[in-house]
């Protein structure tokens, strides 16, 4: 019965996932949320919703994904500086930091060790972690745009190396039909007490 019940939830309304640990600009745009390895179920009974984090097929390259989270959607006026988004001029506040304030994350370009701080964002009545990109020498540049009619607008939650819609534009959001939500193991599998069993906001 069980068996049964777990076949019926996978054909309608989850499927788990391992984000891959080879693509290093992938694995670096989903820090602190997530990591390379990580095992994950992905929620595709109903349609991705605003704040959610979601996995797309990247526009420009469909055999590769990209996951980062719903932070506009159609006639939405976007403006993104350093770790900050603004949309249709609301900012989204930090509440605290993480309960690890501080991470490191290896610089997708040469791999070497980069310190950044981690803390709370509210979006879409939810709470999330975000790597920030204040007080690097080198943040991505500003960005100031509006979403097309049919199209979202996907930010990653580390905003120092990210990989979504600055990238590679809105995306059409009939491509974007799972959001994650929760981790089963980490990339060092069933012992990695820390990053087993973890709900992902």
């Amino acid at each position: 019965m069980l068996a049964l019940f777990i076949g019926a939830l996978r054909a309608v309304a989850i499927r788990w996932w391992r984000l891959p640990s080879n693509d290093p600009w992938l694995e670096a745009s989903v820090e602190p949320s997530m990591r390379g390895g990580d095992l994950v179920l992905l929620w595709r009974l109903t349609a991705p919703r605003f704040g959610d984090l979601v996995i797309c097929p990247e526009p420009n390259a469909p055999e590769r994904v990209v996951v980062g989270r719903i932070m506009g959607e159609a006639g939405d006026k976007i403006v993104i500086e350093a770790s900050t988004v603004i949309v249709n001029g609301h900012y989204f506040p930090t509440e605290r930091a993480c309960l690890d304030p501080k991470i490191t994350v290896r610089h997708p370009r040469n791999g070497q060790p980069v310190e950044q701080a981690c803390d709370q964002e509210v979006t879409g009545g939810g709470m999330h972690q975000r790597a920030s990109a204040s007080g690097h020498p080198d943040p991505p540049p500003r960005v100031e745009t509006q979403v097309p009619a049919g199209r979202v607008f996907l930010v990653s939650d580390n905003r120092l190396f990210p990989l979504d819609s600055r990238d590679f534009g809105p995306v059409e959001r009939g491509s974007c039909r799972e959001s994650i939500f929760y981790r089963l193991v980490g990339q060092d599998g069933f012992f990695d007490v820390s990053r087993r069993f973890t709900y992902i906001p």
